[in-house]
């Protein structure tokens, strides 16, 4: 890492977006470097724990300067900046890089290789996932399940009917995002309550449990729904 570089990632660490547009003045092939040779410094400034003071100032900053939007992670995923920022629940930024022309649907993320709002589903940040879906992020079942889109679900299995596991997996996840009304619509459609799958060794009552969907925690016991514990 270069002295300059090094100069970067601690201006964007520290919120200082004066102190970044001074190196990038100086300096303005800065914006497409790689510190450690896998992020770009717009995934610095996505990085975690995300929403940094001035982030979306940066982020312009950096594209402006040249920095590719769209930039791969290098190593054992392929994420975007979008991606570490819709995965941290950083909104402004999201809308930042969205509207510096990020790819809203690039794929690449750690879970499964999709796209941003796979992370955000994932990782249960519903606000940015929310406003990815806003901006025209395009939900799969299982993601528009957990996010309580039914109506989006139903036309979605009217024209292209499931499988019995697509069902099930979208019933985990709805249950993940704590969204009643999907779960209630899923299990009708045959979802196995009980279902475990083979990313972490959690039922949907588990799941729900953990989202703190007390409302859904209820309704799933009163249906029948087992811990993963439980099952033995």
């Amino acid at each position: 890492m270069t002295e300059a570089e090094e100069q970067a990632v601690a201006a964007i660490r520290a919120g200082d977006a004066e102190a970044l547009r001074r190196l990038l003045d100086a300096e303005p092939g800065l914006a497409t470097a790689r510190p450690d040779g896998a992020r770009t410094l717009l995934h610095v400034v996505a990085d975690w724990p995300g929403n940094r003071p001035a982030g979306p100032e940066m982020a312009r900053m950096l594209v402006a300067a040249g920095a590719d939007v769209d930039a791969r992670f290098v190593g054992a995923h392929r994420e975007t900046a979008l991606h570490w920022a819709a995965g941290n629940d950083d909104v402004p930024l999201l809308d930042a890089l969205l509207d510096a022309g990020a790819a809203i649907d690039a794929d690449g993320a750690v879970i499964a290789g999709g796209t941003p709002l796979s992370d955000a589903v994932a990782f249960g940040q519903h606000a940015a996932a929310r406003r990815l879906v806003e901006r025209g992020a395009t939900p799969r079942p299982h993601e528009a399940a957990a996010l309580g889109l039914v109506d989006l679900l139903v036309a979605e299995y009217e024209e292209y009917p499931p499988r019995p596991d697509d069902v099930d997996v979208a019933f985990w996840y709805a249950c993940h995002g704590g969204s009643l009304d999907a779960a209630e619509y899923l299990l009708d459609r045959g979802a196995d309550r009980d279902v475990l799958p083979p990313w972490e060794r959690l039922t949907p009552l588990d799941a729900a449990e953990r989202a703190a969907a007390g409302e859904l925690v209820d309704w799933l016991r009163q249906h029948g729904a087992h811990r993963a514990a439980e099952l033995g």
